[in-house]
């Protein structure tokens, strides 16, 4: 609706300003004469008031009726009076001067503008994540029950339980869960990330992602609304409907605005009148009307905030709360999750202890050769840990016989002896014991809090693998990056002490909860207020859901649970934590953005409406009503420019917090064994 009236009224615009007698005047030109011209401005410009000014002058009448005057009945009243005070110059009645016909029309088209913009922008990640679902494939190749030929499918006809064919470079039709096959998938459409991701049986994969080398076997598990694409839009559609207090505050300058602009235009008035001066009380009073609506002030606040989500959805942050936004300035500690947030919520292999006679590769390739047909993730971990081991990876260890006992670990048939992997109990109930040698680093391994297997070769222990859940190398980076801003860090999750102490210590946060049960996160949230801190808590899981709505800011990763998401008032579609520092900085940027706006938008109508009234008359200046709609429209650009200079922003996390050289080598050291 803003858009179609915009351009009409912009079209109609132009002669109405070219034909207008003030801008002739003001610009130096002679009107162009010919039957009719004097009535162009006039006709065009009640066409502009009637269909462009309709919007403000329906919202302005509703703002009356509730009494709880605002944006729309200050511009309802401008263009009003605008209009009748040109209508009756027109007209001949009174002989007055008051042509606003151009600036009738540029006020509407401005404020048009305006409104359109606001919603241009705030529907920017809507669109981008509409264009996204328009990528998924029409169809879809539907394995029948009986496990015949697949069956090409329009995706509406998918089911929970349906199983599909995803080929080579297709699209996911739905979020389903690979049950046969393993495939490299290109994910930057959801989480932004560029790499390929390998998932594997028993994985799950999201509507829209793309199978970049092999053909895969999915289950559907989601369609329709139930799918994530469909889940960040609703988010999305959440954000716009969301308010603010800051936009609260414009609407507040706007409301107090209103009756300063009454009150000076009845004192305005009343003065010129008491001076024996009528018919410039007149014009007075309606210069003072007309230039008090508030073009800027109609911007000032919205136009940042829009501009802000879009900056955001682009650097993959998702605003469901705009007061999420305008708190993250004021956050003093930032509460992480541990796991899945500053560590990648999956076992790594971070170390090896081979015993004497026996190679790293060796220790690595038959306990990799024994847990090849476990779906375990430690049996994962193991075996990518031997694959990306140079010496390892060709040795071309194979295991059969493969059995698995729950709790204690795995046995298989490599190369004609037994190969068994395990923990703890597994020694225990076979009555062996570790060599000195690896005893040493398994002690070590237990006091940080790694998980220790043990690899046995013909019942005879051939060494040990340290597991633990790795540390993101970005982590390292945001805690300092946050510190150096004067933002304190703390660490929250259920693990065990020493686990938390070690991540705590390791990347130097100021303060470790470990242990916590998942009821009790929100007290932690709690405990953290009553000191007088503002708290963002980052979380991924379902049991992060109350201590995201508890604290001051709520943000989700995007690659954690749908409750957690729903929970938090920000979504970060990746997994990098450093989008935090994205999100401070874009709340420091947008509110300095904001009270510039508002200084300069109030702050204007303060000036220009004494001035317009004539209290400098004494001294031989009156602000002409040319002079003063041509301010007024000034204004207007000042803003709109002074809020478009948030697309210049860098929010790139990379920049906001540089991985050190030395924490990207010790990320590859963990990554790859082979170079412990």
């Amino acid at each position: 609706m803003f858009k179609h009236r915009f351009w009409w009224s912009l079209v109609l615009s132009v002669p109405v300003v070219i034909f207008s007698p003030m801008v002739a005047d003001l610009l130096g030109y002679h009107l162009p004469q010919f039957p009719g011209s004097d009535w162009i401005s006039p006709v065009l410009g009640t066409v502009i008031f009637v269909y462009g000014g309709a919007p403000f002058l329906k919202g302005g009448l509703s703002e009356l009726k509730s009494r709880q005057p605002g944006m729309m009945l200050l511009i309802a009243m401008a263009i009003t009076v605008a209009f009748f005070a040109s209508l009756v110059t027109s007209l001949g009645v009174g002989g007055f001067e008051l042509d606003f016909w151009w600036e009738l029309a540029l006020l509407v088209t401005i404020m048009l503008l305006g409104h359109w913009m606001e919603m241009r922008a705030l529907g920017a990640a809507s669109s981008a994540l509409d264009a996204l679902a328009e990528l998924l494939p029409d169809e879809a190749e539907k394995i029948p029950d009986d496990g015949g030929a697949p069956v090409e499918v329009p995706i509406a006809e998918l089911a929970v339980g349906d199983t599909v064919l995803v080929r080579s470079g297709a699209r996911v039709p739905a979020d389903g869960q690979i049950i046969q096959g393993s495939a490299a998938f290109d994910e930057s459409m959801i989480t932004g990330e560029s790499q390929a991701v390998e998932r594997g049986t028993g994985d799950t994969v999201v509507a829209g992602t793309v199978a970049t080398d092999n053909t895969v076997r999915v289950r559907i598990n989601a369609v329709g609304a139930d799918t994530a694409l469909a889940g960040i839009q609703r988010m999305v559609a959440d954000a716009q409907g969301s308010s603010s207090r800051a936009q609260a505050l414009a609407d507040r300058a706007a409301a107090l605005l209103f009756w300063f602009a009454l009150g000076a235009g009845i004192i305005t008035a009343i003065v010129w009148t008491a001076l024996g001066t009528p018919d410039e009380a007149v014009v007075r009073t309606v210069t003072v009307l007309v230039i008090a609506c508030p073009h800027a002030l109609g911007l000032a606040i919205p136009l940042v905030i829009a501009l802000s989500t879009e900056r955001a959805a682009k650097a993959g942050v998702l605003i469901k709360d705009r007061l999420a936004l305008e708190r993250m300035r004021t956050v003093d500690v930032v509460l992480f999750d541990k796991t899945g947030t500053l560590t990648e919520g999956a076992h790594a292999v971070t170390g090896t202890a081979p015993a004497p006679g026996t190679s790293e590769a060796q220790l690595l390739g038959l306990a990799a050769a024994a847990e090849a047909d476990s779906e375990h993730p430690v049996a994962r971990a193991i075996v990518f840990a031997a694959a990306h081991h140079p010496e390892a990876s060709v040795l071309g260890l194979r295991g059969t016989d493969f059995s698995s006992a729950a709790g204690r670990g795995v046995r298989a048939t490599v190369d004609g002896t037994e190969v068994m992997v395990g923990g703890p109990n597994m020694l225990r109930e076979l009555g062996l014991s570790m060599p000195d040698q690896v005893q040493a680093d398994v002690d070590g391994w237990v006091q940080r809090g790694a998980g220790v297997l043990h690899v046995l070769r013909d019942g005879q222990v051939i060494g040990a693998l340290a597991l633990e859940d790795r540390v993101r190398p970005e982590s390292r980076a945001t805690v300092k990056a946050l510190q150096d801003r004067g933002v304190k860090v703390a660490l929250i999750t259920g693990d065990a002490t020493q686990v938390a102490q070690t991540v705590g210590r390791e990347l130097g946060i100021d303060e470790v909860f470990a242990e916590v049960l998942p009821q009790d996160k929100d007290t932690k949230v709690t405990a953290l207020q009553s000191r007088g801190l503002s708290v963002a808590m980052v979380g991924d899981g379902v049991n992060d859901a109350p201590a995201l709505t508890r604290a001051e800011v709520g943000i989700a990763i995007g690659a954690g649970t749908d409750v957690a998401m729903e929970s938090a008032g920000v979504v970060l579609a990746g997994s990098d934590p450093r989008a935090v520092l994205s999100m401070i900085e874009l709340s420091r940027v947008s509110y300095r953005k904001m009270i510039q706006n508002l200084v300069w938008a109030a702050g204007y109508n303060v000036i220009s409406v004494p001035l317009a009234a004539g209290v400098l008359a004494p001294i031989g200046f009156v602000l002409s009503p040319a002079v003063g709609a041509v301010l007024m429209s000034l204004s207007t650009i000042v803003v709109a420019l002074n809020a478009q200079l948030l697309r210049r922003i860098d929010l790139d996390p990379s920049r906001l917090a540089t991985i050190s050289d030395q924490d990207r080598r010790t990320a590859e050291r963990e990554a790859l064994p082979s170079i412990l």
